[in-house]
């Protein structure tokens, strides 16, 4: 959020003094054509980048929950300490071995404290992380596209019954 809105700071005031260039530029002298070709070409290219910049780092691009164990959680860091974390997925794997296990990794980010204390305490438990992925990443944000934003303890699987035979 405080991303966004510097962002839109930035934009507004950016506008804003070239609106107001322009302005003065009327009214001191009948602008040429070069002038307001250089003011519309500056006004656009301001809106781009704003929204470049948006696209890039703030939109959510994707939204999920993935389920494994802890590998490693860390901060980390030499400027910006942030939260690092991989979990291990296990599951089937799709090949021409029937039976094969397969480990998939999950690197991701924490940007919460409040979520780092959740993942600190159940590190040997197995988790569901909710995750955001964004398309570009910022040094305080983390190394990852990948920002867990809440955590919950996965329920342990539950045995089938047998079926009763008739």
């Amino acid at each position: 959020f405080c991303i966004k809105t510097c962002i839109f700071g930035l934009f507004v005031v950016s506008l804003q003094a070239i609106l107001d260039n322009t302005r003065k530029n009327f009214k001191a002298i009948d602008m040429s054509t070069t002038g307001k070709v250089i003011t519309w070409t500056s006004v656009i290219a301001v809106l781009v980048l704003a929204g470049f910049i948006f696209f890039k780092f703030c939109f959510v691009y994707a939204e999920g929950v993935n389920e494994g164990d802890i590998n490693y959680f860390q901060k980390e860091g030499f400027i910006f300490k942030t939260y690092e974390g991989k979990m291990i997925q296990t599951g089937l794997k799709n090949s021409k071995v029937q039976g094969s296990i397969q480990s998939n990794e999950f690197k991701f980010s924490v940007t919460k404290e409040s979520v780092a204390k959740q993942l600190n305490e159940g590190a040997n438990t197995g988790v569901k992380l909710h995750w955001k992925r964004y398309l570009g990443t910022l040094p305080w944000r983390g190394n990852s596209q990948f920002i867990v934003d809440s955590v919950y303890v996965a329920a342990p699987a539950q045995p089938t019954k047998p079926v009763k035979e008739l």
